[in-house]
C-alpha cells in the first residue's frame, strides 16, 4: 500500500473501531470528518455558573490580530478566549468574527454531546489500533481546552455560515475564501471566483490560504474558473496548507491543523513531535512526487496577481 492510499484510509481503519460501539443505545454526535464544518450559535452570556468559568474581561477586543491568533492556538480554555473575543465582534470587529467562528468549529464535536465526545474517545483507546493513541491524545488536548462549552451553545452548520458570511462582509479574506470552501461564496459568478483566488495570492495571508485549500482540492476539479491555477486533486489541497505553513500559519505538532486531522479524522502522525510539513511529505506524498509538490508550493508563495 502506498503511503498516499494509508494516509486517504486511516480516518476509516480508525473509526471502524467505534461501529460496534455505536451500534449501543445511547445520544451521541458523530465523529465529525477533518474538513467538515460546524457552529456554536453566539450565545455565551447566559449564566450556569455550575457548567462556565467567569465571565472574562474582554483584553482580547483590543488585541493585535496577531496575539488573537496566538490565543487561539495557544488558550488552554477556548470558552474563555471565545468570550473575550465576543465583545470585539459585538462592535462590528470582522477578524475577532472569523477567529471565533475558528474556535466554534474546533470545539464542535466536543460541545455537541461532551459526554459523548468523552464515550468515544474511549472506545477508541479501546479499539487498540496502531493510531488509537495518537488519536486519544488529539481527542483529549480539544476536551480539555473545549471544557467550557455545552450542548445548549447550539452548534449548527447555518450559524457558523452566517458568521462567516458577516466577518467576510466586513472585509475579513479568510472568512471570504471559507465560504468558497463552504460552496456558498459571496458571489457565484466564475469571474468572482478567478478574483477570490488572486487576492487571496496576492495577501499572503495564511489563514486565508488554510480556508482557501478545499476549495482548491478535488472540489474545483472540473471548474473551468480556475483553470490553469493551483487546483483539482487532493495534492493541490494539501500545496495550498503547505504554502499557509510556509507564510506562517502554525502548523505544529499540537496546532489547531494538526489537532482537527487526528482528533477529528484519525489522520494522525505516528511521531508525536511531526509537524504538518513534515507529516505530508512523510506520508501523503510519494517520494518521486516531492518535486512536482515543492514545485507547486513555491508557485503558490510567489504572491501577486498573475503569478
Amino acid at each position: 500500500m502506498s503511503r498516499t492510499t494509508w494516509l486517504l484510509l486511516a480516518p476509516a481503519a480508525l473509526l471502524l473501531g467505534v461501529v460496534a460501539y455505536r451500534a449501543l443505545p445511547r445520544t451521541a454526535a458523530p465523529a465529525a470528518p477533518a474538513s467538515a464544518v460546524v457552529a456554536v450559535a453566539p450565545d455565551l452570556a447566559r449564566a450556569q455558573p455550575e457548567q462556565r468559568p467567569s465571565s472574562a474581561v474582554p483584553a482580547l477586543a483590543q488585541a493585535e490580530p496577531s496575539d488573537r491568533r496566538a490565543a487561539l492556538e495557544r488558550s488552554p480554555d477556548l470558552y474563555r478566549t471565545a468570550q473575550q473575543l465576543s465583545a470585539a465582534v459585538a462592535q462590528g470587529d470582522a477578524d475577532a468574527s472569523w477567529l471565533l467562528s475558528r474556535i466554534y468549529d474546533y470545539c464542535a464535536g466536543y460541545a455537541m454531546d461532551p459526554a459523548g465526545f468523552a464515550a468515544d474517545t474511549r472506545a477508541i483507546g479501546a479499539a487498540q489500533l496502531p493510531l488509537s493513541a495518537r488519536m486519544v491524545a488529539a481527542r483529549a488536548r480539544v476536551g480539555q481546552r473545549c471544557a467550557g462549552f455545552v450542548p445548549g451553545d447550539g452548534l449548527t452548520r447555518q450559524a457558523i455560515i452566517a458568521q462567516r458570511v458577516q466577518a467576510a462582509r466586513g472585509g475579513n479574506l479568510a472568512a471570504e475564501a471559507a465560504l468558497l470552501a463552504l460552496g456558498q461564496p459571496l458571489q457565484a459568478s466564475a469571474d468572482y471566483k478567478r478574483d477570490l483566488v488572486e487576492r487571496v495570492r496576492a495577501s499572503g495571508d495564511p489563514d486565508a490560504y488554510m480556508a482557501l485549500a478545499p476549495a482548491m482540492g478535488l472540489a474545483a476539479r472540473g471548474d473551468d474558473s480556475l483553470d490553469e491555477r493551483i487546483a483539482g486533486t487532493q495534492f493541490t489541497e494539501l500545496a495550498w496548507q503547505l504554502a499557509a505553513c510556509r507564510l506562517g500559519l502554525d502548523c505544529g505538532p499540537d496546532s489547531e491543523l494538526m489537532t482537527r486531522y487526528c482528533a477529528n479524522g484519525g489522520i494522525c502522525s505516528q511521531d508525536p513531535t511531526q509537524d504538518f510539513p513534515s507529516f505530508v511529505y512523510d506520508a501523503a506524498v510519494p517520494r518521486q512526487g516531492t518535486d512536482t509538490m515543492n514545485e507547486m508550493v513555491n508557485r503558490l508563495m510567489q504572491t501577486g496577481a498573475g503569478s
